[in-house]
């Protein structure tokens, strides 16, 4: 049995509705082995949750920067809700002990880090877990919450400038030093349609420069186009 009462301390909520936090941490695997139990999982929670993050981190970026333009808070508020500091955030808060999934999902899942899965299943757990603060206490215990565990990672975010648009960066560089158009292409696609993988390539004509991969064609163009830089020493 899941200690849910020991979640809310770490994240600094007390529920008055118990059940919001147990869906929150309910995955949709969960539900194939308990058919007929009416289990809700977490995904109408995850949807909420995005909402309320993007509003959240927006109010709280628009107030911090006065003087900063759309373009570059854009910039800012992605890097700060992205999937991969969202998995950060859920690192932090260790919670693949709490997350209920079902026993095949547990085994790929594992708490060695090395299931393909986790990464996209626990930061949808942090969204997950902002809409149900927010239908159980309102928007300012969510947004407390969300300043809290994620606006906090600003900082880091603009010393090490993890802010900036590597694809859009890498275009300019090669545009500019090389005189040609970065292109991307699909390598490697697997996993069920919920939860695709991908493995993109990062070309300067035929020549493939670096690869990325993620849950998303985006997020594998993105990472594949970091690596790009570091590759060709244009990433200062």
């Amino acid at each position: 049995m899941k200690n849910f009462a020991e979640l809310e301390k770490k994240i600094g909520v007390k529920f008055n509705n118990p059940d919001l936090l147990t869906e929150a941490m309910t995955h949709r695997s969960f539900l194939n082995e308990r058919l007929g139990e009416g289990i809700a999982q977490n995904e109408r929670l995850e949807f909420l949750g995005d909402a309320v993050l993007e509003l959240s981190v927006t109010n709280f970026l628009f107030s911090k920067f006065p003087e900063k333009p759309e373009g570059e808070l854009t910039s800012l508020r992605a890097a700060l809700v992205n999937s991969k500091m969202l998995f950060e955030v859920a690192s932090k808060l260790k919670l693949e002990k709490y997350l209920r999934v079902s026993r095949g999902e547990a085994k790929d899942f594992g708490l060695s880090g090395q299931g393909k899965g986790k990464h996209y299943i626990l930061a949808n757990a942090v969204e997950a877990i902002v809409g149900a603060v927010y239908l159980d206490r309102g928007f300012e215990a969510a947004d407390g919450f969300i300043i809290k565990q994620i606006c906090s990672n600003l900082p880091d975010i603009l010393e090490n400038k993890l802010w900036r648009d590597a694809k859009s960066l890498f275009q300019e560089r090669a545009q500019e030093i090389v005189g040609i158009t970065p292109t991307y292409e699909v390598i490697e696609e697997s996993g069920p349609d919920h939860n695709r993988h991908f493995v993109i390539g990062v070309y300067l004509e035929k020549e493939m420069i670096a690869k990325g991969e993620g849950f998303s064609k985006q997020e594998a163009q993105m990472q594949a186009a970091e690596k790009a830089l570091k590759e060709k020493g244009w990433d200062e």
